[in-house]
């Protein structure tokens, strides 16, 4: 703001006072023209400017351009060409002219500044001492940096006067409030960043580097490409600045953090003077394995592209290109012969031809004279390549914007059309900022493509994907591969021609450019604390959790009757586990089977010999509903085997308390005919009359109709059910019957008991009875082992649900069964097959002589 301080002082000592003289020499034109209306041109002719040291005692020297931009120039260029065909149409501006004034900004800010007063001054200030007044500037096309730009726009803001850029790109331009007569041709960068993400999502690169100049470009650029990565995948592995002072040491220090990065993929945001000399140090290195990602200020550069060739592969987006008629024709008149006295077109002819074409040259005093034999030097080839223009067609658009405005403005009608709102002007009384609301207005079409401007200034978002490739000739071709296309709907704006991409080294391979390994199905993403979220490790999904995609964050939990296979890839269902026929099923089995068959054989052999005194003496009836309900004790296991159903959970409990309560009522009632039996033999006992076979009967039949009637009961309020327990064992699914009420189910069990110990009370009672009757010893024992079997399955039955459960209950049952049956019968057996001789009534009643 200093500056344009010091220029509207001059401007209003000027109105007071004719007396006053510019401080310095605001520098000539390079190109200049009189005629009804000026549009000013500002290009970054040189790349870099050369500062001369001061010492604070006497005027420093003047600043310095060097290295010559044919590429720039070839935009001035352009910008004369659009020009002078505009003034040779009848149908724009007819009868009216269009003047230019074109300078060089050096590719600095503060030469730009510089251009840009001497746009603003009249052109008297260079032909004179005095100061005369401002200039007739109507608009300004200008400038390719966008730091220049933001200079310019600044400048010409407080006079209205509009500007157009044809490659300023940073989307701080955008701010109306700022820069309210901004215009621009090319995209902002908040499209190039949208496009730059889709690119690195689309190819998996999520650890990238990012180096950028140290200016307006790069600073917005690297901020809105963060903007665009925080909600993804990608990661910011290293952001290096290209200083202003360009020294070799600080070059080497940004080219050590590339060197040491896992990033292989490193994306660019610098205008091709900045990147230049960093390249030249980058080769001195010989650091490989980089894909480059470009900017759209150097994707097409082709000075960079014939000098280094390890840029092969490089893959950016580029400003639409367009065709320029007329221009391939218009560069080869432009000659020292043709323009003697200008030193730019001096400087041209040395950088395309490495010569002098004049001896008077002072430029490069060490070139030879140019003999008109040389031809065009190899990285500048491409200044006459005129078949696919991206930059130079954005200046035509923004001098043609100017001349359609001027034209609307010019030849408008008050209250009609689409600039009814507008004031219109005559030739005589044109003011710029007039021209500044026509041109947010203005709609044509040059060569084929349509040019407007949105309410912010700037152009349809654009872009062509450019791969760099090398042709079988050696040379360096920029090959579009793609586009983005910002007016298409969301998640289809970028086309990628992937099996037109050729990558670095010529390799067919996608390069990879990541922090960590992806983590493929069956492991989820641990991040590590304090480091970006591209950096984890890979952790295996936990048991009944799955991960089906590369790079979960998180494991999905599986459904309830499902489990996560071996690879935690996907849920199958869970393994259903309940005593099948299996080995331990069919071992069961076959000792049910065995020990229903062996309670039969006891029994044919019992009523075989049922006339022997030792089975008449043990009561053959209550022997034989023994070994009866023995048997159906035997069978009701096989009932807990296989897959529980509702019938068979109902069926499986009651069966087996009821043939149990069967079985314990017999032997309470033996035990019981037993003991009065040898106590009847007492003078004055008649108890035997109480314990006849009806009384033994009603016994039997009443002992088991208490179970039978629990069982009802239990039936009737809360029967057993089949039950899958899902959460003892995740990974299985536990099939079994759950007793429905667990009142009931002790309730029996209890029953059970009951009797069983008031059988062994009795018993025991009766184990010293006369003689070789040894039946209460026998019932004692039988009755201690079955209460054994049955109050160890109580824990166990308790301690392990699932099959193994059903497994012990059976075998509680088969192994108080076989404690019965050999405890019971086993002797008598022994006796009958064994030793007939015993089976008599002095035997059994010890009065055997001996």
């Amino acid at each position: 703001m200093i500056y344009i301080f010091v220029y509207v002082f001059h401007l209003s000592s000027a109105a007071v006072s004719s007396n006053c003289s510019p401080q310095d020499d605001f520098g000539l034109p390079v190109f200049l023209t009189t005629e009804d209306f000026t549009i000013g041109g500002i290009f970054p002719l040189h790349y870099r400017v050369e500062l001369p040291s001061t010492d604070f005692i006497k005027k420093p020297l003047k600043a310095q351009c060097q290295g010559f931009d044919p590429r720039a120039f070839r935009w001035a260029l352009t910008m004369k060409l659009a020009v002078e065909q505009i003034n040779n149409r009848n149908d724009l501006l007819p009868n009216h002219t269009l003047s230019y004034r074109i300078f060089d900004s050096c590719s600095t800010p503060v030469t730009a500044q510089k251009a840009v007063l001497a746009a603003l001054n009249s052109q008297d200030v260079m032909q004179s001492s005095m100061c005369t007044g401002s200039g007739p500037l109507l608009g300004l096309v200008g400038e390719s940096g966008s730091s220049q730009s933001i200079v310019l726009s600044r400048t010409l803001q407080p006079f209205r006067i509009p500007m157009i850029s044809y490659f300023s790109t940073c989307s701080c331009l955008s701010d109306r409030k700022q820069f309210p007569t901004f215009f621009r041709v090319v995209p902002n960068d908040d499209y190039q960043v949208k496009a730059i993400t889709q690119l690195l999502k689309k190819f998996g690169w999520t650890w990238i580097g990012v180096v950028t100049e140290d200016h307006d470009y790069g600073r917005f650029a690297l901020q809105g490409l963060k903007q665009e990565i925080e909600n993804t995948d990608i990661c910011l592995a290293y952001h290096e600045m290209i200083p202003k002072d360009y020294t070799r040491e600080k070059a080497l220090k940004i080219l050590n953090v590339i060197r040491e990065s896992k990033a292989k993929v490193v994306v660019v945001f610098s205008v091709e003077g900045e990147f230049y000399p960093f390249l030249r140090e980058f080769m001195i290195q010989n650091i490989t394995g980089i894909q480059w990602i470009a900017s759209e200020a150097w994707v097409t550069a082709s000075i960079l592209a014939k000098t280094y060739p390890f840029l092969e592969g490089t893959i950016g987006f580029a400003i639409r290109q367009g065709h320029i008629p007329g221009l391939e024709d218009y560069l080869k008149i432009v000659n020292p012969e043709r323009y003697p006295s200008n030193p730019q077109v001096q400087e041209l002819w040395e950088s395309l031809y490495g010569c002098s074409p004049s001896s008077s040259s002072s430029l490069n005093s060490h070139l030879p004279r140019c003999t008109g034999k040389e031809t065009l030097r190899e990285e500048y080839s491409a200044y006459m390549n005129t078949s696919s223009p991206r930059v130079s067609y954005n200046v035509y658009k923004a001098v043609y914007a100017f001349a359609h405005s001027l034209h609307n403005l010019i030849h408008c009608e008050p209250g009609n059309g689409p600039f009814e709102n507008f004031s219109c002007a005559d030739f005589n009384n044109v003011h710029p900022w007039q021209l500044q609301h026509y041109l947010q207005e203005v709609s044509f079409s040059v060569s084929g493509q349509n040019v407007n401007f949105d309410n912010k200034g700037n152009s349809i978002p654009y872009y062509d994907l450019i791969n760099w490739q090398r042709h079988t000739n050696g040379d360096m071709q920029f090959v579009k591969v793609g586009l983005y296309d910002g007016a298409q709907h969301p998640g289809r704006e970028l086309f990628i021609q992937e099996q037109a991409i050729m990558w670095p080294n010529q390799y067919n391979k996608v390069p990879v450019s990541v922090c960590t390994d992806r983590c493929t199905p069956g492991f989820r993403k641990a991040v590590h604390r304090g480091q970006p979220l591209c950096c984890f490790d890979c952790v295996p999904c936990e048991s009944g959790k799955i991960s089906n995609q590369t790079d979960s964050v998180d494991c999905l939990s599986c459904p309830e009757d499902y489990w996560s296979n071996a690879n935690g890839t996907m849920c199958i269902p869970k393994v259903v586990e309940f005593l099948s026929h299996d080995a331990m099923g069919m071992t069961l089995t076959v000792m049910a089977i065995v020990g229903a068959f062996l309670t039969i054989t006891v029994l044919v052999i019992f009523l075989y010999n049922k006339g022997t005194p030792i089975v008449r003496v043990n009561n053959s009836e209550l022997s034989f509903f023994i070994l009866l309900s023995l048997t159906l004790c035997f069978l009701c296991a096989l009932v807990f085997i296989g897959e529980p159903t509702s019938w068979s959970c109902m069926l499986r409990h009651t069966a087996f308390s009821i043939t149990f309560s069967l079985c314990i009522s017999c032997i309470l009632g033996k035990t019981l005919v037993v003991l009065a039996a040898f106590t009847a033999t007492r003078p004055g006992n008649n108890i035997m009359k109480w314990l006849g076979p009806t009384q033994q009967r009603i016994i039997i039949f009443s002992c088991t109709l208490v179970q039978v009637l629990i069982c009802t009961a239990w039936l009737v309020a809360s029967p057993p059910f089949p039950y899958r327990n899902t959460k003892y064992q995740q990974s299985k699914i536990i099939l079994d019957c759950s007793v429905g009420s667990d009142l009931a189910f002790w309730c029996v069990l209890g029953y059970i008991g009951l009797l069983a110990c008031v059988c062994f009370f009795l018993a025991f009672l009766a184990r010293k009875l006369p003689g070789n009757f040894n039946e209460a010893k026998y019932i004692t024992f039988s009755m201690l082992i079955f209460c054994a079997v049955w109050l160890a399955f109580v824990p166990a039955y308790v301690s392990q649900p699932g099959k193994f459960t059903t497994a012990v209950e059976i075998f509680a049952i088969l192994g108080s069964s076989f404690g019965l049956l050999l405890c019971l019968f086993a002797p008598k057996c022994y006796i009958i097959l064994l030793k007939p001789e015993k089976n008599t009534k002095q035997h059994l009643l010890g009065k055997v002589t001996k």
